[in-house]
């Protein structure tokens, strides 16, 4: 049974107690005020001058990226022009090397065929140009090179 009053006092709303309850409240004269306002110092520069930073950043790197696109196009022109400048230099050396290696060819032939009666060097076989030209090579002479 005393198990049982235990159990009651335990789900009771009020406690079986000789003093009164007692309810918190304020200090006589209330609490002290509570300073709620943010006081921050200013500090740094304003939006304008943070604005024109950017505005002058922005400005200086178009600029530059405008003179690295001129240089650019500069560079590629005269890489084009260098090349079509040396055109006529590279034709001339692969003509004589064209040259060099037909005159090679042409003494082989006659060296592997110098027992062969009737051989003429350098004709077709085939007695017909319809399927097969000669290639054609500018022979410069020495005295017109200079």
């Amino acid at each position: 049974m005393a198990n049982n009053l235990e159990l009651l006092q335990s789900f009771s709303h009020q406690p079986l107690m000789s003093t009164p309850a007692t309810q918190d409240l304020p200090p006589p004269g209330g609490y002290s005020e509570v300073k709620y306002r943010r006081y921050l110092p200013k500090r740094g520069p304003s939006g304008l001058v943070i604005f024109a930073g950017i505005t002058a950043v922005c400005a200086f790197g178009f600029y530059r990226v405008a003179q690295g696109n001129l240089e650019r196009r500069e560079l590629k022109r005269e890489n084009l022009w260098s090349r079509i400048h040396l055109i006529p230099l590279l034709t001339a050396e692969s003509d004589r090397d064209a040259f060099r290696r037909q005159q090679a060819a042409l003494n082989r032939e006659a060296e592997i065929m110098k027992d062969v009666k009737d051989w003429k060097v350098g004709e077709s076989v085939y007695n017909n140009t319809k399927y097969y030209t000669r290639p054609s090579v500018v022979v410069v002479p020495e005295d017109a090179r200079q």
